[in-house]
């Protein structure tokens, strides 16, 4: 990707399907070191539809992640298991 000669730059179409952005949508451009982060922008969004709109994403990545455990008791069960590895001196 390349910068115009007015410094911009074209946002891929995939980029703007993921975050539902198009003309005249509020950006904003977050500077964490080494990487610059495109995020979009809610406007007058409450703290209740962040929390919604948050904890729906949230969900959505759950479904895609298995960390082979069935709940936290067996997560953690598995955690504390048995330490062979252990020496007690």
């Amino acid at each position: 990707m390349r910068l115009t000669e007015k410094s911009q730059v074209t946002i891929p179409k995939f980029i703007r399907d993921r975050l539902g952005i198009g003309p005249g949508s509020e950006v904003e451009f977050v500077d964490d070191g080494d990487i610059v982060r495109l995020v979009r922008k809610f406007g007058n969004e409450t703290p209740a539809d962040r929390r919604r709109r948050l904890t729906a994403r949230i969900d959505e990545l759950a479904d895609q992640v298995d960390i082979g455990a069935n709940s936290v008791d067996d997560y953690m069960a598995e955690l504390r298991g048995g330490r062979d590895d252990f020496d007690a001196r």
